[in-house]
C-alpha cells in the first residue's frame, strides 16, 4: 500500500545475552522490524547498571555501523524503530527514552498510542514534570519513575502506570537489574517472547525472533506484565481482565507475512482474505496480480480460489523512500511512479484482477489502475482485502481523520469511477472474522466499524 496509512513502531529487547554479542542481536532484531517504522531507531544497553543509548533519525542500517555497535556492550538491551503517531518526527523523540530519577536509571521503548495522553501530561506538568519530548512514551516513563519512589519494585510501578494509561501499547522497560515487558489489557498491540539459549527475548513480531535465531516461546497476553531478572521470569496480570481486541490490521497490512501474532499466521490470514474475495464475487478475468507487498498474498489466495492464474505485474524499487512521508500530493504521485512500475508483458491485452490491502484517499490506487491500463490491460478489477475505512484510529495506527477517507464521502460505485476501475469489491466487516478464524471477534475493527474498545480521551473525536 502506498498512501495514507503508516506503519506503527517496533520494539525489541534481550536480557541474558553475551556481553559482546548483544548489540549485533539487537541490530538484527530491529532490522527485521524495520517495516514497522522508518523515521528513527535506537538501542539502549545496560552494562553493570550503566545504560548507554545510541539513537538517531534514519533506518537501522544508516544509524548503526560496526563501530557504533561495538560501543554497545552489556547483558540487557532494548531497541526501537519509530513511526510517529504522537509527537513530531524529530531526533529528540527517537527512542529508547532514558530517565534518571531518585531510584536510578530507567529506559523505555513503546509501540502504541495513549488516548488520555494530554490529560496525563498536564497533571504531570502541574506537579513539576519538565518534558524533553512531545511523545506519549515520555508520559509513561514519568509515571513509572514517579510511582517507583513509593512502590517496592519497578514491575509494581509499571503495573501502577498501566492503571492510569489508556489506549494501545506494548512496552519494554529496562532498569539496572530487570527487563520488563507489558501489553495493554485489550492486546491492541502485539508482543511476543522467545529464547536464545538462556537469554530471554521480547519483540513486536515473531519474525524478529527468527532473525536473531531465537526460539519462539509464546505471545505476551493482553494485560500481562513479564519481569525478567536474576530470579528468573515472573508473570503478573495487574489489571481487570477484558475481552481481547487485537488490531485486525496487523494481519491485513502491518505485520510481516512470516510472523505469527497471537497464534495466527499473518500469511495465512492474507491468503484467506483473497479466497473470501474470490468466492464472494466471481469475475471473469485472465490474470490476478497484487500490489506489493501486502497485496501479493491476497492475490495468491484469490488465484487459488478462483483458478485464475497469478502473475507478477509490478516491479518494486525497494530503494525509494516510502510514499507516505512525502508532504505533497504531487510528490506522492511522483514517488509512486518511481517506486512501482508495471510489467506490460504480464498484463497487455488481458483482463486483470488487482488485489490491494486498502484504499485510503484513493489517489494512489487510481494511479496504479492507470498504470495497468497504460501497460495494455483491457480491464482492471480491484479487490481490497479489508473493509472501507470509515473511522480514524486512536491507538497508534495513523488512519487519517474522516475528511481524508474516501469511503466516508463516496459510495463504492463512486469510488470505482474515481479510481478508474471496471469493478471494485471490498472485504466486508463481517468477513474479517473468517480471515483470522475468530467467530468471537476478539479483534479491534474500529477503523471500519467505529466500535472502539477504549473511548477515554477520544469521546469528542468519535464520529
Amino acid at each position: 500500500m502506498y498512501e495514507g496509512l503508516h506503519e506503527e513502531c517496533g520494539v525489541f529487547g534481550i536480557r541474558g545475552a553475551a556481553r559482546d554479542e548483544i548489540s549485533s542481536l539487537m541490530y538484527y532484531g530491529l532490522f527485521a522490524l524495520q517495516h514497522r517504522g522508518q523515521e528513527s531507531c535506537g538501542i539502549a544497553v545496560n552494562d553493570d547498571a550503566k545504560i548507554t543509548c545510541r539513537k538517531d533519525m534514519g533506518l537501522v542500517g544508516d544509524v548503526f555501523d560496526q563501530n557504533t555497535l561495538e560501543e554497545l556492550k552489556g547483558d540487557t538491551a532494548i531497541g526501537h524503530v519509530r513511526y510517529s503517531t504522537t509527537g513530531a518526527s524529530t531526533a529528540a523523540n527517537a527512542q529508547p527514552l532514558v530517565t534518571h530519577y531518585v531510584k536510578g536509571t530507567l529506559s523505555i521503548v513503546h509501540n502504541g498510542n495513549l488516548t488520555n495522553c494530554d490529560d496525563l501530561r498536564k497533571k504531570l506538568e502541574d506537579n513539576g514534570a519538565i518534558f524533553s519530548t512531545t511523545t506519549d512514551s515520555e508520559v509513561i516513563c514519568y509515571l513509572i519513575a514517579g510511582l517507583r519512589s513509593s512502590l517496592p519494585s519497578v514491575e509494581a510501578a509499571v503495573a501502577g502506570a498501566m492503571e492510569k494509561i489508556k489506549g494501545g501499547y506494548a512496552l519494554l522497560v529496562m532498569s539496572p537489574a530487570k527487563l520488563i515487558a507489558a501489553r495493554d489489557p485489550y492486546g491492541l498491540k502485539p508482543l511476543c517472547m522467545g529464547r536464545i539459549g538462556d537469554a530471554v527475548v521480547f519483540a513486536s513480531e515473531s519474525c524478529a525472533l527468527a532473525a536473531t535465531g531465537a526460539e519462539f516461546v509464546r505471545d505476551i497476553e493482553p494485560g500481562e506484565v513479564v519481569t525478567v531478572s536474576d530470579d528468573g521470569i515472573k508473570s503478573e496480570f495487574p489489571l481487570e481482565k477484558r475481552k481481547p481486541r487485537k488490531c485486525i490490521f496487523e494481519y491485513i497490512y502491518f505485520a510481516r507475512p512470516d510472523s505469527r501474532i497471537d497464534g495466527i499466521s499473518v500469511f495465512e490470514s492474507r491468503i484467506k482474505a483473497g479466497e473470501v474475495l474470490a468466492n464472494k464475487n466471481p469475475v471473469e478475468a485472465d490474470v490476478v496480480t497484487g500490489v506489493p507487498e501486502s497485496g501479493i498474498d491476497a492475490a495468491l489466495g484469490f488465484s487459488q480460489a478462483s483458478g485464475i492464474p497469478y502473475v507478477k505485474a509490478f516491479v518494486k524499487n525497494s530503494y525509494v523512500g516510502r510514499t507516505f512521508i512525502k508532504p505533497t500530493q504531487q510528490s506522492r504521485k511522483s514517488s509512486v511512479k518511481i517506486k512501482l512500475n508495471p510489467i506490460s508483458e504480464a498484463v497487455k491485452g488481458k483482463r486483470v484482477v488487482m488485489c490491494d490491502d486498502s484504499i485510503v484517499r484513493g489517489t494512489t490506487i487510481a494511479n496504479i489502475v492507470k498504470m495497468l491500463r497504460d501497460a495494455g490491460a483491457t480491464e482492471v478489477h480491484v479487490r481490497i482485502s479489508s473493509p472501507p475505512f470509515m473511522h480514524p484510529c486512536f491507538y497508534g495506527t495513523d488512519v487519517p481523520s474522516c475528511e481524508n477517507l474516501i469511503a466516508c464521502h463516496h459510495s463504492i460505485e463512486e469510488i470505482t469511477e474515481i479510481i478508474g476501475a471496471d469493478s471494485l469489491v471490498y472485504l466486508s466487516a463481517e468477513e474479517l472474522a473468517d480471515i483470522v478464524d475468530d467467530p468471537g471477534r476478539s479483534f479491534c475493527d474500529a477503523c471500519f466499524t467505529g466500535d472502539y474498545p477504549v473511548t477515554e480521551g477520544i469521546e469528542d473525536n468519535i464520529r
